[in-house]
């Protein structure tokens, strides 16, 4: 078969449903082995979990409380299941949030993302995610071994010392931002390198405008996105299709009516939560905080698992900005370490295919000096550059909103 990975990503919805909930009750029973676990499904009894209907009924575990949970019991809050020393690697994202690499092939179920992306045995694929502490890099990476292809360890930063890497090789595959992509094609122009290899692309991390998408593709440069996080591997990814997000096959994924664990009607915008199987790092029913919404039939590809519209925003406020969060705590503590401003509104937003952002700060004492100060402390916080704009008090609403993502959706 050359069209997909595998024959299960083209069964039957039925025999499909049937397999992931009969593995249920094992997946329970080894996740329980964890303290972690224990403590959060007390009372929950393996065997009962055999359905949509009874998964739904057992609590959920929210992303956003794994810091403190971390924070209580070190490194990995008692959810692992096999120990720190026996994992791959140990990573580290913002948060910040521990993360064990499981030493399973492919263990975040990146291969089949790479494979609808169109990457083959035999490719070269150039990876521009970063290889320091966070995972970005090593997940699609694995992925990309998984399918047989080579990759080149490109990382963050270094643009030109890249383009020499891609000039010599010759990658026909890239995976990374699709920002930090339209700069190495931007600057492979400049400096008159040659990155016209690249044909095919696996982007995650940040936003995909549709105008990006088309820029990038008027360049030569196929663009399918994936959505993943730390603790989940690859949930859902696109194909050249493009109509939607497939479910990927190892995991089983709900639409909650956010703040809930309740599911939502099919069609109707909610959180995700979704339940793996990873053996070393179990998760049962993680809210991720993301918001999307199930979408009716199956692919034109011919994969059959449900499919998601993709990343339509937050649960709560928390955003991500080129490729990092941006949490409400943080805006917060802007603000504590500058008491001369007021209400503080975080705008994130979106100019010359580069994400930004724009901190209003309410102050009675707007002057240059404070503003450069606020900016300081915005970088130092964040890792991120932003502008700062001083306003008058009273000026923003007062409606609790700390961080206002305004970017464009698809």
């Amino acid at each position: 078969m050359t069209d997909y990975y595998d024959q299960l990503e083209v069964r039957e919805t039925a025999q499909r449903e049937r397999a992931l909930f009969d593995a249920m009750p094992a997946i329970i029973r080894h996740a329980l082995t964890a303290p972690g676990w224990t403590r959060h499904l007390s009372g929950v009894d393996p065997a009962s979990v055999t359905s949509r209907a009874a998964l739904a009924r057992l609590p959920v575990f929210r992303k956003s409380d794994l810091v403190g949970l971390q924070k209580e019991h070190p490194p990995f809050g008692g959810l692992n299941v096999t120990p720190p020393g026996k994992a791959k690697r140990l990573l580290m994202s913002p948060g910040p949030i521990f993360e064990p690499e499981s030493l399973s092939a492919d263990g975040w179920g990146a291969a089949r993302a790479c494979y609808a992306a169109g990457f083959r045995a035999g490719d070269i694929v150039h990876n521009s995610f970063a290889y320091h502490l966070t995972p970005g890099a090593f997940m699609l990476e694995s992925g990309a071994h998984a399918v047989g292809c080579a990759v080149i360890p490109g990382g963050v930063g270094n643009t030109e010392q890249q383009l020499e890497a891609i000039e010599q090789y010759r990658p026909t595959g890239y995976v990374g931002t699709p920002d930090f992509l339209k700069i190495l094609l931007d600057t492979a122009l400049k400096t008159g390198k040659d990155a016209t290899s690249l044909t095919r692309s696996l982007v995650s991390g940040a936003a995909l405008p549709g105008s990006l998408r088309d820029e990038l593709r008027g360049r030569g440069v196929a663009v399918v996105q994936c959505y993943a996080t730390a603790e989940l591997g690859i949930v859902a990814y696109e194909s050249d299709a493009m109509q939607g997000m497939i479910v990927n096959e190892n995991l089983i994924l709900e639409i909650v009516r956010p703040g809930t664990g309740d599911p939502v009607a099919p069609g109707e915008v909610g959180e995700i939560v979704v339940t793996t199987f990873n053996p070393d790092y179990p998760m049962v029913r993680l809210a991720t905080g993301d918001l999307s919404a199930l979408l009716p039939g199956v692919s034109p590809c011919g994969r059959t698992n449900i499919r998601i519209k993709g990343w339509m925003g937050r649960a709560d406020q928390t955003a991500k900005v080129k490729g990092m969060f941006v949490h409400p705590k943080q805006v917060a503590e802007i603000g504590q370490r500058h008491p001369e401003l007021a209400r503080l509104r975080l705008v994130v937003g979106r100019e010359a295919e580069q994400d930004t952002m724009t901190l209003l700060a309410e102050s009675a004492t707007a002057n240059a000096a404070l503003a450069e100060a606020v900016a300081a402390t915005l970088q130092s916080v964040t890792k991120l550059k932003g502008a700062v704009t001083l306003v008058k008090p009273g000026a923003l609403p007062n409606d609790g909103k700390v961080i206002a993502d305004e970017r464009p959706v698809g």
